[in-house]
């Protein structure tokens, strides 16, 4: 029996996924637009990150507008030169003027000083970053752990250092047996995801195996 054709690329070669995770992203003008307007700001290793990626693949690949569920864009960059909270609220002012037409939420994280005040906001420590797509490896679900990078060449890399078979697959899991997991959060996203989506698979962090 065939899969379901939304899971027509749960199981392809790598290059295939990425190409068809490219097309359903550009596919969603909010993302090209946010994509292409990148390089021409003080972003450096600037990427768009997580749910608007994952999520404008699920609607193309359900028929959905692309926009569909969608609440906010993340944009994330990195410069250690200056992890101030000033340095980083004058980029998120220039991004503010730069993405207003565009009538949406777009979230900019300078993830060079993330550790400076998440520890404080989540009771949890969090070791200093190198890059911003190192920052993917610490999202708490696979299917979290997407970007997509401007080049210089006009086209876009793309970053899912688990891979691209559960965002293909329709699985919402946490990304391994050492993610720590609040149950009542975690629960909580993923009723709503489910609500959207409903095909999704959403797998409990009981469930994964603690060995």
């Amino acid at each position: 029996m065939s899969a379901p054709d939304h899971l027509r690329y749960a199981s392809a070669p790598r290059a295939e996924q990425e190409a068809a995770f490219r097309a359903f992203v550009l596919a969603n003008p909010v993302n090209a637009a946010i994509l292409e307007r990148i390089p021409d700001l003080p972003l450096p290793q600037g990427m768009l990150v997580s749910g608007c990626l994952y999520q404008s693949v699920w609607n193309g690949l359900l028929g959905h507008d692309p926009g569909r569920g969608i609440r906010d864009y993340d944009l994330a960059y990195f410069d250690d030169d200056d992890v101030s909270y000033e340095a980083e609220d004058a980029v998120i002012k220039d991004c503010d003027r730069a993405f207003a037409d565009l009538g949406v939420v777009v979230e900019v994280r300078n993830q060079a000083r993330v550790h400076v005040w998440y520890e404080a906001h989540f009771g949890l420590p969090y070791a200093p970053l190198d890059s911003a797509a190192q920052s993917l490896r610490r999202y708490l679900c696979r299917c979290h752990a997407v970007a997509m990078e401007p080049l210089a060449d006009g086209t876009c890399r793309v970053h899912a250092p688990f891979g691209l078979d559960d965002v293909f697959g329709f699985i919402v899991r946490p990304r391994d047996a050492k993610a720590r997991v609040n149950t009542a959060v975690y629960a909580q996203k993923a009723a709503r995801m489910k609500g959207l989506w409903p095909q999704l698979h959403v797998v409990s962090p009981q469930s994964i195996s603690k060995n």
